[in-house]
């Protein structure tokens, strides 16, 4: 494939709003774990408060891992390459894919399937098309040997105006691992990001999430494990990633996450970004003291209207606070 990628890399900078920790001496109650459900159909997961605090792993905390993400079933190798997508309705399933997946279509499901790809992305959905659903599957790449100068980048991209939904997948490898403006990221597991050198020279910056603003839906971001374990030096940029780069960042839902690495653990969207929610997410300190490098958040919009930053704690149960924006 010798395209293009499909979005742009984002311009995300060190920004000045750091996560400043409050020593609390009442971390969260636990809920009940929840498993993935049968159907392909996927639930809104269940709780609302933040999973208990000092655990080993996010399994231990009740968040997704390799035992409660990825295909359900026996797979059947099929080595595809780069393959597009054009009727509406596809269903993929039980196949272990070497290649990517190009949709031009409506309502195409991907479930209980592997995909390794060789070009930009896993799966990519494009403009003008909707209802693509990646259910119970694993998304990774062989590092070194992408296009982009060896390297991967995008999981699962959304280039359109639709809503994707992504659940209970184990997705790793990719520099931008989930790109979307607008979707329902659910139950999924993201690590082992494979830092590289672009086309441009320069280091990738890296995202367990990522969106570059302008949406006009929702992404609701909801019990993941979000893993950017990508050194300072090699463009750590965030575990998840609201940047302004093509539009004003606005009604993005950031709950009940297990969250660790990047520059800032979180980028919130900057000036300007509204509808910005996020509560009871855990921040883990597994690669930095402060969960990222640099700090929990940055470009936070205190003051934006709709904006809600609430019961977020470090994984020792200390609370977590912005700073205010000056």
């Amino acid at each position: 494939m010798t395209s293009a990628p499909p979005v742009g890399t984002p311009s995300a900078g060190t920004g000045e709003a750091t996560g400043t920790p409050a020593v609390s001496s009442s971390p969260p109650s636990a809920p009940s774990p929840t498993s993935p459900a049968p159907s392909a159909k996927a639930p809104a997961p269940s709780g609302t408060s933040a999973a208990r605090t000092g655990c080993s792993s996010p399994g231990a905390c009740g968040f997704p891992d390799a035992r409660t993400t990825g295909p359900r079933t026996r797979l059947t190798p099929k080595k595809t390459g780069y393959r597009t997508i054009r009727t509406d309705g596809t269903v993929i399933r039980g196949q272990d894919i070497t290649g990517s997946l190009d949709i031009y279509a409506n309502d195409v499901t991907i479930i209980d399937t592997k995909i390794t790809s060789d070009s930009w992305w896993g799966i990519n959905l494009r403009p003008g098309f909707s209802g693509l659903r990646v259910l119970h599957s694993t998304i990774t790449a062989v590092p070194g040997t992408g296009p982009d100068n060896g390297g991967v980048d995008y999981a699962v991209s959304n280039m359109g105006g639709s809503s994707v939904e992504v659940g209970w997948c184990d997705i790793s490898v990719f520099g931008d691992a989930l790109s979307m403006g607008q979707g329902d990221i659910h139950d999924n597991y993201v690590h082992d990001i494979e830092p590289f050198v672009n086309l441009g020279g320069e280091w990738q910056h890296t995202n367990a999430v990522i969106s570059g603003g302008g949406n006009t839906g929702h992404l609701s971001i909801r019990h993941n494990t979000l893993l950017n374990e990508t050194s300072l030096k090699q463009g750590a940029s965030g575990s998840i990633g609201l940047f302004a780069d093509v539009g004003v960042v606005r009604n993005v839902t950031v709950e009940n996450n297990w969250i660790a690495g990047g520059a800032y653990a979180l980028y919130g969207g900057s000036t300007g970004a509204t509808g910005i929610k996020v509560t009871d997410n855990i921040f883990s300190t597994e690669f930095h003291p402060a969960s990222g490098g640099y700090g929990v958040v940055a470009h936070w919009n205190d003051k934006g209207a709709g904006n809600v930053w609430r019961n977020n704690r470090l994984s020792d149960g200390r609370l977590v606070t912005p700073e205010p924006t000056s």
